[in-house]
């Protein structure tokens, strides 16, 4: 009865001005250490739908413009860092010796798009529970970490807001970290990120045929439909200005959305969680992050990426 008392108060705390995206984010994970979620399956269930309703909401605050030159300059970017990704992560699985299916997961989560890539390719690479629970528990608390510290680092190094929404979408796992990063950040970085970030969320259908195909299995490809509506949404604040108040509202309606969502994914993290990752897992996800994210930053801090 307690944990549910202090579940629905710490959900009501983040639908607060007080609360922000990091911070609901903190008091989720400390939630989910010091108790048991109570309303685990159920809350897993929203968190996604709930992500890609913020999105779309978060889309009413841009313009078509905006989003149409970060996706085309993030597109070069994106393609190479999945490949180079997925090529570096499965040569840490094999050194560290993990087994294929997970190091593929991790490898996948980490290139793509986190939880959404493991949970769209995990049944067609044939993974079994316990190869999903441990390739998702490692990037969920890799991508916990991710948007605790990137503002803090993108503050220390003085990158600009285009530097930080690049780098905060090539190198964080799940859109909502990125987006929940990007946000505290500032509004340029936030519409540079979260539009880079959805092009690389669109790389899960090729990855999906391409596991497919290897595994000589048929495909079920859950499309991110989602996608579009975020940009219908820009489009609609480009060109129909008329209805100013409800691209507010809505905008606004998606921070908070993206707010509640962090504290919802922490609150699913548990000391069972990270028990059950293991050391050699979390190893390899921890590494590959790292190269990931020093590689991309190097290339956005020297000129190479830049939007």
């Amino acid at each position: 009865m307690t944990s549910r008392v202090i579940f629905f108060f710490l959900l009501l705390f983040t639908l607060t001005p007080w609360a922000s995206p990091p911070l609901a984010l903190v008091l989720g994970l400390g939630f989910g250490l010091a108790f048991t979620n109570p309303f685990l399956s159920p809350t897993r269930r929203a968190q996604q739908i709930l992500l890609q309703l913020s999105v779309v909401g978060l889309g009413f605050g841009m313009k078509l413009q905006q989003v149409l030159h970060a996706g085309r300059a993030g597109f070069l970017y994106t393609a190479i860092g999945i490949a180079f990704a997925l090529a570096v992560g499965m040569s840490l699985g094999r050194a560290l010796r993990v087994k294929s299916t997970p190091a593929f997961l991790i490898s996948a989560g980490t290139a793509i798009c986190g939880g959404s890539a493991i949970a769209a390719v995990g049944p067609i690479a044939q993974a079994d529970d316990h190869e999903m629970a441990v390739s998702l528990g490692t990037v969920f608390i890799l991508n916990s970490v991710a948007l605790l510290i990137f503002p803090a680092i993108g503050v220390a190094l003085h990158l600009t807001q285009s530097q930080f929404g690049l780098w905060s979408a090539l190198a964080i796992h799940d859109t909502s970290s990125v987006v929940g990063a990007s946000a505290k950040y500032g509004a340029e970085a936030l519409a540079i990120a979260t539009t880079v970030k959805l092009a690389r969320a669109l790389w899960i259908v090729p990855l999906c045929l391409g596991t497919a195909a290897l595994k000589h299995a048929r495909a079920r490809i859950k499309w991110p439909w989602f996608i579009l509506f975020f940009v219908l949404a820009a489009v609609a604040n480009s060109y129909l200005p008329q209805a100013r108040q409800f691209y507010g509202a809505a905008y606004a309606l998606g921070k908070i959305g993206l707010t509640v969502t962090l504290f919802l994914i922490g609150s699913g993290v548990s000391l069972a969680t990270l028990k059950e990752v293991g050391a050699k897992p979390m190893i390899q996800g921890v590494v590959l992050w790292m190269i990931v994210a020093i590689t991309s930053l190097a290339m956005i801090r020297y000129g190479f990426a830049a939007i």
